[in-house]
Formats: structure tokens, C-alpha cells, sequence
């Protein structure tokens, strides 16, 4: 409670739902779970360092780039820009207006 009458005073609306309101947690307990079930489980780590790198590479190297997402046409995001600037070099050569994939049908 002082968590959140202190971010409101600063302005600041916290992320967290209502009591009661699972979502947050949700989202969280499942990317943790992914965490688990891709990069740490069957493996040892030696120092939280060594540990930390493998969580930063599977995050930002994998979840965040490679991982097909399905509000993005099961494309990974890293295909998904690379269609868009594709589709956008098309059009310049055929003079149409370039159109954001994730707009088209």
C-alpha cells in the first residue's frame, strides 16, 4: 500500500492490477516458466555471473528477437522488421505507398 500511494503521488501508475487481479502475475509466472524450461533446466551454474549471462543471452538474444510471435504473423520480430523493410523497398521501386505488415490482411 505505501508502494503504491508513493508511485501515485510521484505520478506514477503502477503496472499491477487490482487486488484480487491475477493478470500481472500471469505473465510473469509464465515467461519465468519459459525461462526454466528453455535456458535453465539441466544446467549448472558456477557463479551468479555465469548464471546471469546465460539469462541475458536467452533473453535478449532469443525471447526478445527470434521468438515467433503470433500477433506478429508467427514471425520472430527479427523477420517480421526484415519483411517490413522489404515490403517497404517494394514499394519505392513500384511507387506504392509502403503499408506496416502487421496492417495488412
Amino acid at each position: 500500500m505505501k508502494l503504491t500511494t508513493r508511485l501515485l503521488r510521484a505520478g506514477v501508475h503502477p503496472s499491477m492490477g487490482s487486488v484480487g487481479d491475477s493478470y500481472d502475475n500471469a505473465l510473469a509466472e509464465n515467461l519465468w516458466i519459459l525461462i526454466q524450461t528453455e535456458c535453465i533446466r539441466g544446467r549448472t551454474f558456477t557463479t551468479h555471473a555465469e548464471a546471469n549471462l546465460a539469462l541475458f543471452e536467452y533473453v535478449d538474444g532469443f525471447y526478445n528477437s527470434r521468438r515467433i510471435q503470433k500477433r506478429l504473423g508467427y514471425l520472430s520480430p527479427v523477420e517480421f522488421e526484415e519483411k517490413h523493410y522489404a515490403d517497404q523497398a517494394t514499394a519505392k521501386r513500384t511507387n506504392l505507398k509502403p503499408r506496416h505488415p502487421a496492417l495488412t490482411s
